[in-house]
């Protein structure tokens, strides 16, 4: 199948929403789909206001509509609703193109943490943007019924995967970046941004050491503040595999993720996990005895260090991108693009070419 992706996150960017996309375009071209992508790094582009590390790409709607009609893909799913999302929304419903989107993204939370934008306003927009397609792939049933409650329809629970090789106990490193720390040590990994909610975690009496890995506009601000913890930057790979492996309970403060891909790399790695019990902890968390919810977060931190990393790892165990794609296959196989209008898409192209 010819499948085309439009999303606004993507590289430089490190985030879930970018690590969901690439591990599941690598799942699909190894099935033998060929897949297209439209990212803001084809075009020129602005920094986002206070996130300057995510560019806002600058299109218009009749140019991604004629980048599409050249692709002829037979589906298209849009990931995100960015400029880019917006642009090929507006495209597709101007060629009666079906279409599929997903939501990744608790944005009205997201926003109203940085501006005073009422939940409603946004709400609204939402669901008019992803009510216009075909199906919604959303990442855990909480919030299949959260934004069901909020009129989103067609919404389709979809998993994650983990790389269990990467992630595993057996990457533990006694004399690595850990090993000076006083124990128990902490770890919470993700974006340095006010919509993490990281002061709930720094602001915890615990014993040991608290550690963060990340990067992000709140850093600076964070690093400031909270003095005696320790901020190592961004890491990847083995490097990152090998925190997670080291560290003793992994704390995921969030209230705002609609899923969590850093707490299925904790589980993997062998890392119980305390969280809040909201939704993306509370549907991957189903086993009190690999992860501990509570609404006092330093309580289920203490909790947590009595658990066994052998549960946290078979925990993780649920989560695999072959069952990720095959959900995206499944929604996308009935948005298929008609052939009537498919094969006029294809006849445009050869005529432009032909111009050309």
């Amino acid at each position: 199948m010819r499948i085309l992706i439009v999303t606004d996150a993507w590289h430089p960017q490190v985030n879930g929403v970018v690590r969901t996309w690439v591990s599941l375009i690598t799942e699909l071209k190894a099935r033998g789909h060929r897949v297209w992508t439209i990212t803001p790094d084809r075009f020129r582009s602005l920094p986002l206001p206070t996130y300057p590390e995510i560019r806002l790409a600058l299109t218009a709607s009749p140019c991604l509509s004629r980048r599409m009609q050249r692709i002829a893909p037979d589906a298209v799913h849009i990931a995100t609703e960015g400029p880019l999302g917006i642009a090929a929304r507006a495209a597709c419903l101007k060629l009666g193109w079906p279409f599929s989107t997903s939501y990744h993204t608790r944005f009205p939370e997201y926003l109203n943490a940085r501006l005073p934008v009422p939940l409603a306003w946004t709400y609204a927009w939402l669901r008019r943007f992803h009510n216009a397609g075909r199906g919604c792939l959303v990442a855990t049933p909480s919030m299949a019924a959260e934004l069901e409650g909020n009129g989103f329809n067609r919404l389709v629970t979809w998993t994650r995967g983990v790389d269990r090789d990467l992630f595993s106990p057996q990457r533990r490193d006694p004399e690595g970046e850990l090993k000076a720390l006083p124990r128990p040590v902490f770890l919470n990994v993700g974006r340095v941004a006010v919509e993490k909610n990281l002061n709930a975690f720094l602001e915890l009496d615990l014993p040991g050491s608290k550690v963060v890995v990340g990067d992000g506009p709140d850093l600076a601000r964070l690093k400031a503040a909270f003095p005696d913890a320790v901020f190592l930057g961004m890491r990847t790979g083995e490097s990152l595999a090998a925190l997670y492996a080291s560290a003793d309970v992994f704390v995921f403060p969030s209230l705002t993720d609609t899923f969590g891909n850093v707490i299925t790399e904790a589980l993997a790695s062998g890392l119980p996990v305390a969280a809040f019990p909201v939704p993306g902890p509370r549907d991957i968390l189903t086993d009190r005895r690999a992860g501990i919810l509570d609404r006092d977060l330093g309580r289920a931190c203490l909790a947590a260090l009595g658990l066994d990393g052998r549960d946290a790892r078979h925990l993780s165990g649920r989560y695999t991108w072959r069952e990720c794609a095959d959900i995206f296959l499944g929604v996308i196989e009935q948005n298929r693009i008609g052939t009537a209008t498919a094969t006029g898409s294809r006849r445009t192209v050869s005529r432009m070419a032909q111009k050309g």
